[in-house]
């Protein structure tokens, strides 16, 4: 058996995008809450607007998740950020708004930031290149540690959901899985995974297990950034991951 390294191609895009899913610095420098005025949900709608250079008429969305993500026993948090409004005007300008909003507006228009609670700070701004017709889907999960939470972030592009596996290091957000959630509204072929955390192999941290899954449709939606596909699970194991720890990635074994 050998290792070879986790390689998912997503789309080109994707693939482009690749590096802006890591906060070019750890932590900003944003003054301790001691020396400022406001709670913490106004220092991060602060922090959001001054980051993201957003007008006092633009409307945006934001949502606040709050958890341990890296084990000192302070409560952190991930904010999502979704810009459509932006995305829009911003598609109006361009050569071909039709085909813009073809492809839902595809770019970097849905952000994380970290709030890291024992520093009491906020990070950078963290792309997440997706369609902002749907918001982010934040949910945490027991994966590279018992102690603390990763991050699961789940996306859109067109017909399609995507999931980013992040975890906290040096106080910074960072990927180390990514996989396809669902494919194909609208289409006659659709492909769905399911997945599953088990004891690590090859570390500490849980392996992750991707399932074939299904779903159907029955009639064709108008909206299919809001359509949510039940996924049929099942226990056919396609693969297994592995956290390769000199990486800070996952990995599968081939043969």
């Amino acid at each position: 058996m050998k290792i070879g390294l986790l390689i998912i191609g997503i789309t080109a895009f994707l693939a482009a995008c690749n590096n802006t899913n890591k906060a070019e610095n750890t932590i900003s420098d944003e003054p301790k809450k001691s020396e400022q005025l406001g709670s913490l949900e106004d220092r991060i709608k602060r922090h959001i607007e001054s980051s993201l250079t957003i007008t006092a008429t633009e409307h945006y969305t934001y949502k606040i998740y709050k958890e341990n993500l890296d084990g000192d026993a302070k409560q952190d948090a991930i904010i999502s950020v979704n810009r459509l409004e932006f995305a829009m005007n911003e598609a109006s300008k361009s050569k071909n708004p039709a085909k813009q909003a073809e492809i839902g507006f595809m770019g970097n228009h849905n952000y994380i930031f970290y709030y890291d609670g024992g520093l009491d700070q906020l990070s950078p701004y963290i792309p997440i290149p997706s369609s902002p017709n749907a918001a982010l889907k934040i949910q945490f999960e027991n994966i590279t540690s018992s102690s603390y939470k990763d991050i699961l972030i789940d996306f859109r592009i067109v017909n399609g959901c995507f999931r980013d596996f992040l975890t906290v290091v040096n106080h910074t957000p960072q990927r180390i899985f990514q996989w396809k959630v669902f494919d194909g509204i609208n289409k006659p072929k659709t492909e769905a995974y399911s997945f599953k955390f088990e004891q690590g192999k090859l570390s500490d941290s849980k392996d992750i297990l991707v399932l074939k899954a299904n779903f159907k449709q029955d009639q064709k939606v108008e909206n299919i950034y809001a359509y949510e596909p039940k996924i049929e699970e099942s226990s056919d194991l396609l693969y297994r991951f592995f956290f390769y720890p000199k990486e800070g990635k996952y990995i599968t074994m081939k043969e």
